[in-house]
């Protein structure tokens, strides 16, 4: 059979999106992995969700004969926040369609090529923005200028990641791209001249405000999901300064978390440089021992609790966190974007090439910030 754009949109309907979309909703990131996707709570574009701030009166000891307990619709509160557009794009040249037309495995091997380019980028902007605050924000420059530039956080960055330059809400560069990163140094080259300066910020191409909530932001923003925490204390997470990393500080944190707001922390998330200092403190007493999480990947173990490293938690923190506090909320899983007729792979504009976009609407959301712990400040190994 020819290869043909529609035995192509066949292929990617009936055999790639199921694979795509378990792996991208699974295998990009363990601690995605371990977060319930639901379709509940979604209001149009919009996310509701009714969250306890506090325990009602509506249980108490009385007497015989006396008033029995009311409810207490003061301990509620809604989180209300939009659901964020999530794409991914693979883009194929009229002249490769034509060139594997009568190959088969050819045309197979191009399709593998740009789903795994997909989720090779999924895989770094959905860690990326776990740890982010939503705005999308890469790196702020120290200094530098033209396209070499010193930023304070150089593992946002990757090679061939468009980025956009603004000072403050001004658009100063857009559609840039990132040549080379030197991790020792901070440095990002870029591949075109741009007229930066200390101060300026990065953002991932059209990202900036449009990116799913974060940890950042569910640990250090004044207001979340729509409420002040100065009005709801109950929304504050724990948070504990300790420089050196003890069994003590991770197990107060733990503890006190609990007594706080009843939620039990399951999973530990840290930088790589505070693993290396939990592997050095725990292999004093004990034999480590891996555990295997959802989507095949391996933890370090704390008491039974799974303990990963990821390159975009910032350095000298560990997150305890409860990830039943924690849901994908989501219009519908991945799907393509279709035309009128139907047709995925569409001809861009004045181009000979054809593009397909996967497309979830969906956002992170923490219903018990309170449930959740930090340790940072932390010397790593």
């Amino acid at each position: 059979m020819a290869i043909t754009t529609k035995t192509a949109d066949q292929a990617l309907k009936s055999y790639y999106l199921s694979a795509v979309a378990r792996q991208l909703d699974t295998g990009v990131n363990p601690l995605l992995a371990q977060f319930r996707k639901t379709t509940e709570n979604v209001y149009g574009k919009d996310v509701k969700k009714v969250i306890l701030t506090g325990l009602s009166p509506s249980f108490v000891a009385g007497t015989e004969d006396g008033t029995l307990p009311s409810s207490a619709g003061s301990s509620y509160a809604t989180f209300t926040t939009t659901l964020k557009n999530l794409y991914g794009t693979i883009e194929i040249s009229d002249k490769a369609i034509r060139a594997s037309a009568s190959n088969d495995g050819a045309f197979v091997n191009l399709l593998n090529s740009e789903m795994e380019s997909v989720l090779k980028s999924a895989t770094f902007n959905f860690g990326r923005m776990l740890f982010g605050d939503g705005t999308g924000a890469l790196g702020t420059i120290a200094s530098g200028s033209d396209n070499s530039y010193i930023v304070d956080k150089i593992e946002n960055f990757a090679v061939g990641m468009p980025v956009d330059l603004y000072n403050g809400s001004s658009l100063i560069s857009s559609s840039l791209a990132v040549k080379s990163i030197d991790l020792d140094t901070k440095r990002v080259i870029l591949t075109s001249m741009t007229s930066g300066a200390a101060g300026y910020k990065f953002y991932a191409h059209s990202s900036k405000g449009n990116e799913i909530t974060g940890l950042q932001t569910i640990f250090e923003s004044s207001e979340i999901y729509g409420l002040s925490r100065s009005s709801y204390p109950a929304l504050v997470p724990y948070k504990m300064k300790a420089e050196t990393l003890t069994e003590t500080a991770i197990q107060t944190v733990i503890d006190k978390v609990e007594a706080n707001s009843g939620s039990k922390i399951n999973f530990i998330v840290c930088s790589w440089g505070v693993r290396r200092a939990l592997i050095e403190l725990l292999s004093k007493s004990r034999q480590l021992q891996p555990m295997e999480l959802e989507g095949g990947f391996k933890a370090l173990s704390y008491n039974g609790i799974p303990v990963v490293a990821d390159r975009f938690c910032p350095s000298g923190t560990m997150y305890l966190l409860n990830t039943d506090d924690f849901a994908i909320h989501q219009l519908c899983d991945w799907q393509w974007l279709e035309g009128e007729d139907g047709s995925i792979l569409k001809q861009v504009p004045g181009k000979p090439v054809y593009q397909a976009t996967l497309v979830k609407y969906a956002e992170l959301m923490c219903y018990r910030p309170a449930g959740q712990g930090k340790i940072y400040g932390i010397t790593e190994v």
